[in-house]
């Protein structure tokens, strides 16, 4: 069992970022940050979402029943996309 603030906050750090740097979210209430869910149920449990940085935006993945945080650049800088979920 796992949050989305544990593996967002994952991902901000991975990225150079924090909880301080988010500039917006939605769903707005901020409680699906804290909900704990199976992340390899083989189905989606954890709550859709999307959160703004300055710099990036993070988003939620699946791939064959796990969930994880990904996130691409806000702004153009040229760096390609790597493919999501496989």
């Amino acid at each position: 069992m796992i949050k989305w603030r544990t593996l967002l906050e994952q991902s901000l750090t991975d990225c150079g970022e924090t909880m301080s740097d988010i500039v917006s979210y939605a769903p707005v209430d901020g409680k699906w940050l804290d909900y704990y869910f199976d992340d390899d149920s083989k189905i989606i449990e954890g709550e859709s979402f999307t959160v703004w940085t300055k710099k990036r935006v993070y988003f939620p993945v699946q791939y064959n029943g796990s969930e994880w945080v990904e996130s691409v650049s806000r702004i153009p800088d040229g760096k390609p996309t790597n493919h999501i979920g496989g």
